[in-house]
Parts: C-alpha cells; sequence; structure tokens
C-alpha cells in the first residue's frame, strides 16, 4: 500500500465552517437510487459487505482473535502516522487519509470545550481502532457505523432496508425477532456490537487500564 505524505495540517484540512456546509449535506446516504458517483459507490458496496456479513458468530469470533491485544505495541503518535495508510470507505464526506479526520476532530472539541483535555484526546483517538484494515481486516469489518447483532435491525441503521437481505441472522429466529436474544430494557452492557474500530478500541483502552474519564 502506498503511503500518503503528510507535510503540514494546514487549515486546509480541518472542519469546514457551518457556514460553507450544511449540516444536512454531511452523512447522506441516499438508498433509493444508484449513484453514478465512485467516492458513493464505494460506501454503499462497503455497507452492504457488512450488513451481510456482521453476524452473531462473526462478532464472537473477532472478539476472541483481537481481544488478545497481542498484535502491536505503539503510542498514540505512532498509530496516528499508522493511519496516514488508511482511507475509510464508509466515509460519504471525506476522502483523505483518516489521520486528517482525527485532528479535526480533536480540534473541533477543543473549540467547543476548551476545559476538557481529555475530551480533547478522545477525539484525537476515537478512531484509532481502524488499524485493523491495516493489519488485513477488510474495511467492511472495520469502519462504518455500528448497530447491535442479535435482534432485529432498527430503521435508524445506514441502507437498512437494502443491505441486509443476504445475512443469514435474518433468517434465523434467534435473532430475528425484536428483541431476539436480548430481554427488553436490559441495557447497552448487555448488547452484542456488530464488530469493528470502536469496539477494538474500547478493548484496546481498558486492557491498557485507561485513565480517561467514565463521562
Amino acid at each position: 500500500m502506498e503511503k500518503v505524505n503528510i507535510l503540514d495540517l494546514s487549515e486546509l484540512y480541518r472542519p469546514e465552517p457551518e457556514a460553507q456546509k450544511r449540516k444536512q449535506a454531511y452523512r447522506n446516504f441516499d438508498e433509493n437510487k444508484e449513484s453514478d458517483n465512485s467516492h458513493i459507490k464505494r460506501v454503499q458496496e462497503t455497507y452492504k459487505l457488512m450488513h451481510t456479513y456482521q453476524t452473531v458468530e462473526f462478532v464472537s469470533q473477532k472478539r476472541d482473535k483481537w481481544g488478545q491485544l497481542n498484535k502491536a505495541e505503539m503510542n498514540v503518535m505512532q498509530a496516528l502516522e499508522f493511519l496516514n495508510n488508511l482511507v475509510d470507505e464508509s466515509d460519504p464526506d471525506v476522502d483523505v487519509p483518516n489521520i486528517y479526520h482525527a485532528y479535526q476532530t480533536a480540534e473541533r472539541i477543543r473549540a467547543r470545550h476548551p476545559d476538557k483535555d481529555w475530551f480533547h484526546l478522545t477525539g484525537l483517538i476515537h478512531d484509532l481502532g481502524k488499524v485493523l484494515a491495516l493489519w488485513g481486516e477488510p474495511q467492511w469489518s472495520v469502519v462504518g457505523d455500528t448497530f447491535p447483532v442479535g435482534c432485529e435491525y432498527g430503521n435508524s441503521i445506514v441502507y437498512k432496508n437494502t443491505s441486509f437481505v443476504d445475512n443469514p441472522d435474518l433468517k434465523d429466529p434467534r435473532y430475528n425477532t425484536k428483541y431476539g436474544i436480548y430481554e427488553e430494557n436490559c441495557g447497552l452492557d448487555d448488547i452484542i456490537m456488530s464488530w469493528g474500530h470502536d469496539e477494538y478500541m474500547y478493548q484496546v483502552l481498558v486492557g491498557n487500564k485507561t485513565t480517561l474519564p467514565e463521562e
């Protein structure tokens, strides 16, 4: 994979002023028509693969494999530089290496919450789990939005109406009802989420005894 060299994280790559781009223009996932835009087609294909193969069994296997936290040891800056090699295939708004997004997020949080240094750090590292894609995991099992598995899929999931048709859990009576393997009001602590960078980074932080506050 060819490395994308970053010389300067200038204003060019910081978040656009809201006056330049309306909020509703971001994260526009239109599943009602085929797109001729190669960027959007890539996003659609990534979510189709994700929603086909993210099953309860798949998530369990990935948790066991990556939960060992034995792949590499690096500090935050090394991990950020590693993400210089990754362009997120699921993002409809950004087509630059993921390190840009990390700095964008941290800078925007710092502007809004200048007194919460732990929050700035959280924004900076929130996508570091995407290093999984540079260790051989396909992007559909790393990037994108997460969702509960083991139950009926919610209407808020990206491309929900068109992308789950080939997922085997849809045909499994244990998983395809409203609550599936869960009880009503069971709480998020008992929910199994789809596998990806968020869950992996959570495991990394817990395994390394993070000092980030519970908040």
